[in-house]
């Protein structure tokens, strides 16, 4: 391995997120799943949940650059709800799902930079009301146009984008690991470096 490349992988970990979680629930394009993999691996999502209760698990997901993202991430698919949304639980103390509700709030009210998962939902029908129930709140994207809707992966992007933006605020990307040394390491030497991270 090059020290370049070395450096760019130490560079990648140290800005992974222990915090920040995704979950999408029976999305049903693979394309879709694969530009949220490439917002994920942008921004620093590193755990990636596919819940997927009304349809197969995918086996794959699209083709060519977007699908080098999941060699990247942590993907973890479920096929019950209860499962999959008690080890996000685990993992964040806020879950957010996107979703119109009487009680939503704007994405641009809350705070990104506790520990926290976002819940995207199918591309028609949106997130359960199963998964919901696991939910600590719902929020929207402003919009002022004509068609209140934007493509899931759309939506990811603008929201990820804003908890980046929250979170650089905060200095979570100012360099220093954020990521559990053991996962930091684990992460590492599935990557092939296994130098330590200082």
């Amino acid at each position: 391995m090059t020290p370049e490349r070395e450096a760019r992988i130490k560079s990648v970990l140290n800005h992974r997120q222990s915090g920040l979680v995704v979950v999408m629930e029976n999305v049903h394009d693979p394309h879709n799943i694969s530009a949220v993999m490439r917002t994920c691996d942008a921004v620093g999502v590193q755990d990636l949940f596919i819940l997927m209760t009304v349809m197969p698990r995918h086996t794959k997901f699209g083709k060519n650059s977007s699908a080098s993202a999941a060699g990247w991430l942590t993907i973890h698919q479920y096929d019950e709800t209860k499962a999959c949304m008690d080890a996000v639980r685990e993992r964040c103390d806020k879950i957010y799902a996107t979703h119109l509700g009487v009680k939503s709030h704007s994405l641009y009210e809350l705070d990104l930079t506790h520990r926290v998962a976002l819940v995207f939902g199918n591309e028609h029908a949106g997130v359960t009301e199963d998964c919901l129930k696991y939910c600590d709140g719902n929020f929207i994207i402003p919009q002022v146009g004509m068609v209140q809707s934007l493509n899931i992966s759309v939506a990811c992007a603008i929201t990820l984008y804003e908890a980046f933006r929250q979170r650089r605020h905060a200095g979570f990307y100012d360099g220093a690991p954020q990521l559990p040394e053991g996962e930091w390491n684990g992460l590492a030497g599935k990557w092939g470096l296994y130098g330590d991270r200082e």
